[in-house]
């Protein structure tokens, strides 16, 4: 039996075609999470990522607590623009869409 809190969380980002936007996120299941972001942004766009078409995943990270995942996603959110593109580049250096291969 797992202990209680020990599982795959994710904290993530996503981007537009253009790559100008960048969205951040934490969920327990990405590819649920995309297409939810895909759902609103073809539909409502009532969220952020909704608005911007914030669909396409470039970078990743896999926790084992939620509070961790959040915490990671708070300390993300805090950062500049130039320290998360050097975050992603260190990982993903052509910026490809993840989506795929997830």
């Amino acid at each position: 039996m797992k202990p209680i809190g020990l599982h795959n969380y994710f904290i993530y980002i996503l981007t537009n075609k253009s790559k100008k936007v960048l969205y951040i996120g934490v969920t327990n299941d990405v590819k649920r999470r995309i297409y939810e972001h895909e759902l609103d942004a073809n539909n409502n766009k009532e969220t952020f990522a909704g608005k911007y078409n914030c669909i396409y995943l470039i970078y990743w990270e896999r926790f084992t607590y939620i509070d961790n995942a959040i915490a990671r996603e708070k300390q993300l959110k805090g950062w500049n623009r130039s320290k998360k593109e050097k975050l992603i580049n260190e990982l993903n250096p052509e910026w490809r869409f993840l989506n795929n291969e997830i």
